[in-house]
């Protein structure tokens, strides 16, 4: 876990386009579960400083979409919508085109570019007012982040699993709202 931690930042300090040449299933099963872990926590990390923002009355998260955009589909639904459908949508559009850019400084610009608009999509969630906007960088900071990992394991082992990882990550987080 430590070591994939490690490989991973590494990586998002100076991405590279090149594919993980370990192709053995077990040893990709083992990063994807490290990275889907890294994904929660860093997740969960964060979500303290929304609490901290709507409590200080700066947004206000009973607002957010994708509360109301779920309202009226059953939880199969969602489930469907949010871990599947989502995922492949996303991926394929921000994700997908990295391996487009094989010049080496092009793709570094390229893989932060798609990972900040990644995040950034993710201020409509928000209903949008001046605070939203200011602090849209905080607001989309989970966002920016995940889409870093997953432009990491999509370059490493492949579009699939960047679609697997985004479809569990999201699976996880909705189940865990059922929950709640």
């Amino acid at each position: 876990m430590k070591e994939t931690f490690k490989n991973l930042v590494n990586y998002l300090k100076n991405p590279v386009l090149e594919e993980d040449s370990n192709t053995d299933i077990n040893y990709r099963l083992k990063i994807f579960g490290h990275l889907l872990i890294i994904c929660l926590v860093t997740g969960l990390a964060i979500s303290p400083l929304f609490s901290l923002l709507e409590y200080l009355n700066f947004i206000d998260m009973s607002t957010h979409k994708v509360e109301e955009m779920f309202a009226n589909m059953s939880k199969t639904q969602v489930l469907l919508l949010g871990a599947v459908l989502t995922p492949l949508i996303e991926e394929a559009i921000f994700r997908a085109p990295l391996t487009l850019f094989k010049n080496k400084r092009n793709f570094k610009s390229a893989f932060y570019i798609f990972a900040i608009l990644f995040g950034f999509v993710h201020i409509f969630n928000f209903e949008i007012t001046t605070n939203v906007i200011i602090l849209s960088p905080l607001l989309v900071l989970p966002q920016i982040l995940l889409g870093g990992y997953l432009g990491y394991i999509r370059i490493r082992f492949g579009l699939i699993w960047a679609i697997a990882l985004h479809g569990a990550y999201n699976g996880i987080l909705i189940l865990m709202s059922f929950l709640g």
